[in-house]
């Protein structure tokens, strides 16, 4: 347990796309009476909130939600810039909020406010720009190559097939002169609150079932309009994403609708596979079926009542 001299909560709602966490969070801010932090990256933009699965209108008007739509998808933002952000709300919040909710299926952003982040140097935006032209050009493989031969070691751990990453692996190395693994010490800072970490987990076909739904209602809901309106930028990396790339390829003419959805479904069942990967190797989360409330409900007041008084 936390050594942390007060009985402050973050409780943190982690899992893969689709398993509900939503709906999970804003029953448990009703009860706890707090708010919401969002750790999804791709619901921090304003433009794209259909194909995001961001909290509908009706969700923000329940409880105050924080990261959601704060920033455009032209505008630059990294983890370290959110890790900042969030423990400034953090600090403020909490004065009257004794537990706060985050929810999300970013790993990277969950863990970055859990656990702090190494100080990398800021991106150069003419190397980012040369970057990008290389990506847009040749292609993943070209950044996987690049990758491969500047930091060995961090290619055989990174996801290879999410562009951020590793452009931001080779932003570093190329910056810096050193490699991205040797930087990245990866150690935890102690933060001034308890942290509980919940993880939602469903039967793979369930789960499947479950994203299927979803991106047919997210698609009756407008999200083909919705992805026409931000067609024009394709080139920004807040828009090289599941669910983006599929209709853009459609509206280039290279997908039938039904081939891009059914690409969509596909391609969201591996991120989803991948997310799971990525919260497996978190001893530190508890698992919960999405449905049993009472019992998580029940954990969280445990926790809360174990805390030294």
């Amino acid at each position: 347990m936390s050594t942390t001299p007060n009985n402050k909560i973050l409780v943190v709602i982690a899992g893969p796309t689709a398993s509900g966490k939503t709906d999970l969070a804003i029953t448990l801010a009703k009860h706890f009476n707090t708010e919401i932090i969002s750790a999804d990256s791709r619901q921090f933009y304003r433009e794209i909130p259909i194909g995001t699965a961001a909290p509908t209108a009706d969700q923000l008007a329940i409880i105050p939600h924080h990261f959601v739509g704060n920033i455009s998808i032209h505008d630059a933002y990294n983890v370290s810039q959110y890790e900042k952000e969030v423990l400034t709300l953090l600090n403020k919040k909490m004065d009257t909020l004794p537990v706060m909710i985050m929810v999300g299926g970013s790993g990277l952003y969950i863990n970055a406010v859990c656990n702090g982040i190494d100080e990398l140097p800021n991106p150069d935006p003419s190397l980012r720009t040369e970057l990008n032209d290389l990506f847009q050009k040749k292609g993943l493989s070209a950044l996987q190559k690049l990758l491969s031969e500047l930091d060995p070691e961090y290619f055989q751990q990174v996801d290879k097939n999410n562009p951020k990453r590793l452009l931001r692996a080779i932003e570093v190395c190329k910056q810096t002169g050193k490699k991205y693994s040797a930087l990245r010490q990866n150690k935890t800072v102690q933060r001034p609150f308890h942290i509980l970490k919940i993880g939602l987990e469903l039967p793979r076909p369930i789960l499947n079932q479950r994203i299927h739904l979803r991106t047919k209602q997210m698609m009756t809901a407008g999200w083909l309009d919705e992805a026409r309106t931000v067609y024009p930028f394709r080139h920004l990396n807040a828009l090289n994403t599941v669910g983006y790339k599929e209709l853009f390829a459609h509206f280039d003419g290279k997908l039938t609708l039904e081939e891009a959805v059914e690409k969509i479904k596909t391609n969201t069942r591996r991120y989803a596979k991948r997310q799971m990967t990525w919260f497996r190797k978190d001893q530190s989360i508890h698992w919960f079926h999405p449905k049993a409330v009472a019992d998580i409900m029940a954990f969280i007041h445990q926790y809360q009542q174990s805390l030294p008084q």
